[in-house]
């Protein structure tokens, strides 16, 4: 049996690649998020709050019986209040390196920690954006976590590839420009907070986004074939 954890998974990517995995008959899914509509009897799912630094700490991992593979896909992640530093509310500077980038790491520690000794195929797959390699007016917190998250994940692959565990994959991967909730709530930025509010309404208008569904078939071609990908950061709009 392959157990995929999969962090957001109620609605976009997260909830996209829940159901392709579920077509599978040897494939099994614990979805972690705050709400759930998915019943599925190879569906699992844990009510958490991902923003929550302590609450993520203290889940753990279970017992996978018969594994063939594990899978950790960190997909939940937001933008936040689209507007500039000195207008943000601490809390929300706090909530959001939480969830884009505390939290991920957090679970990648359990993750490794719980079956890092097994001996079968463990992937990661951290759901990063191309934000976190350009600045983006009104973005800061989501820029600078997911930048982070892109080097957590670095970091991780250069420690299993000095320790000889060939059969542990990391990636952090940037989906590209996908038809989702979050695309909506950038979409309703004021032009004061966001100077490149225009571009991203014309994205929706001119059919530039993705679907999530597309954009999930890329992703688990990268869960099955990991061995097909040398590098640990890199963006699915290039597969």
């Amino acid at each position: 049996m392959e157990y995929y954890f999969i962090t957001g998974t109620s609605r976009g990517i997260g909830n996209s690649l829940v159901n392709l995995i579920l077509n599978r008959d040897n494939a099994r899914v614990i979805g972690l998020s705050r709400t759930n509509a998915m019943v599925h009897d190879r569906f699992d799912f844990v009510e958490i709050d991902l923003s929550n630094e302590s609450e993520v700490a203290s889940w753990k991992f279970p017992v996978c019986p018969n594994a063939t593979k594990i899978v950790l896909v960190n997909n939940a992640g937001a933008v936040g209040h689209v507007t500039q530093v000195g207008n943000i509310s601490n809390e929300t500077i706090g909530r959001l390196f939480s969830l884009n980038l505390a939290s991920p790491a957090i679970l990648m520690n359990n993750f490794l920690h719980s079956y890092g000794y097994a001996q079968i195929p463990l992937v990661v797959l951290n759901i990063s954006s191309g934000a976190g390699k350009n600045a983006i007016d009104g973005w800061s917190s989501y820029c600078a976590s997911k930048a982070g998250l892109d080097m957590f994940s670095r970091v991780v692959a250069e420690e299993l590839s000095l320790s000889g565990k060939k059969n542990i994959r990391v990636f952090s991967v940037a989906p590209g420009i996908v038809d989702t909730a979050m695309q909506e709530e950038i979409r309703k930025a004021s032009a004061k907070d966001f100077s490149r509010i225009q571009q991203f309404v014309d994205y929706k208008i001119t059919e530039q986004l993705a679907h999530p569904d597309l954009t999930a078939g890329k992703l688990l071609s990268i869960l099955d074939l990991p061995e097909n990908f040398p590098e640990t950061v890199f963006s699915a709009k290039d597969l």
